[in-house]
């Protein structure tokens, strides 16, 4: 396994003992720390309330989407300028959400956080800790996912993140590139991050058509976003006579391609690790345990060795034997393969006409 400056920073691979057991159990019935045991009801909480009964559904998205905008309100860059760097995944993307919000980069999550703080209120949790955990049950629904780390005990005490930290599907990939790295991320572990989108859908760069996924097997933890992001875009997804600025052509219909994915696919940076992830879908899911646990933790500092691992809570999610292949009516003419040191792989295409991939 890679170990990244960021992932020793944040103490990824710290396990804390945490409080002693007792008569609670997380998965196949052992025993979690005492601190972890709200979580249980939590959990049943969230569960029943937000994720319709377990599933990975648009809320589980939006869950899993709302942890990046939490946790990327932090800058190094900024602290050495002498003004606050944020506090990175401390909650205060709710805390301060009438301030927040006003951020471009967070339009559309005003109903994720409303939805997600009466939870937390109800349960008497920092909002820190429940926007992660949240994060990690929405994954933990999902076909073919990794389980994801919990560690709770982040403080119920922040400020207003500073604007612009976000990365937009309208900024150049030297820009998300700047902005990762200024926290500590490699251009690999941004790939690393994108395997988020393997679920997503876009809402906001095109409202016309809000709820359009970003592959066709939006409900899976699968290869499809980077098989599908690596073929020529010949269809407008919008309503639109023209492509709306953060999206690109898509190739097929229904779905949508932000334009900083389709950047990130084909700049030499990160080209080669975009289509690794289709190769090896074992290591796909490895570094995106990587880089979201080392997320979870940014701007914790010492704190971390105070938290405790309830990761046991965590849904451990269905497994899925899963072959990435070309969309029904398409063939190995329409990928764009930019990768010069590793062919792509050939694939068959599946079976019938192409149909459009429905809304999420």
């Amino acid at each position: 396994m890679l170990l990244t400056a960021t992932a020793v920073a944040f103490g990824l691979f710290f396990v804390s003992a945490g409080a002693a057991s007792v008569p609670c159990t997380g998965n196949n019935g052992v025993a979690v720390p005492d601190a972890c045991c709200v979580w249980l009801d939590v959990l049943d909480d969230i569960q029943q309330n937000l994720f319709d009964g377990g599933e990975c559904n648009d809320d589980a998205h939006e869950a899993l989407r709302l942890t990046f905008h939490d946790a990327m309100g932090y800058s190094p860059a900024l602290f050495r300028a002498g003004k606050f760097r944020g506090g990175g995944a401390d909650g205060s993307i709710m805390e301060w959400s009438d301030i927040e919000l006003q951020d471009p980069a967070n339009e559309g999550m005003d109903e994720i956080i409303e939805a997600e703080r009466q939870i937390a209120l109800r349960h008497n949790v920092s909002y820190a800790d429940f926007i992660q955990f949240a994060g990690a049950i929405g994954v933990g629904n999902c076909k073919g996912a990794p389980q994801l780390l919990f560690f709770a005990g982040r403080k119920n005490e922040s400020q207003p993140a500073p604007p612009g930290l976000v990365p937009q599907a309208t900024d150049s990939v030297d820009a998300i590139l700047n902005r990762v790295g200024d926290i500590g991320f490699s251009a690999l572990e941004l790939v690393w991050m994108l395997v988020s989108h393997t679920i997503g859908a876009q809402h906001m760069v095109d409202p016309t058509i809000a709820g359009s996924p970003f592959d066709s097997t939006p409900y899976d933890f699968d290869a499809q976003f980077f098989v599908e992001t690596l073929l020529n875009g010949t269809i407008n997804p919008g309503n639109e006579s023209q492509v709306p600025a953060g999206g690109a052509l898509s190739p097929y219909p229904g779905e949508y391609r932000l334009a900083s994915d389709s950047a990130i696919a084909r700049d030499p940076r990160t080209a080669c690790e975009f289509q690794h992830m289709l190769l090896d879908r074992q290591n796909m899911l490895r570094r995106y345990q990587t880089v979201m646990n080392t997320l979870a933790l940014i701007g914790q500092g010492v704190n971390v060795q105070y938290m405790t691992n309830c990761t046991n809570i965590i849904p451990v999610p269905p497994a899925v034997d899963f072959e990435p292949f070309l969309p029904a009516g398409l063939s190995m003419d329409d990928v764009v393969p930019v990768c010069t040191g590793t062919p792509f792989p050939s694939l068959a295409a599946a079976a019938g006409p192409m149909t459009s991939v429905p809304p999420v």
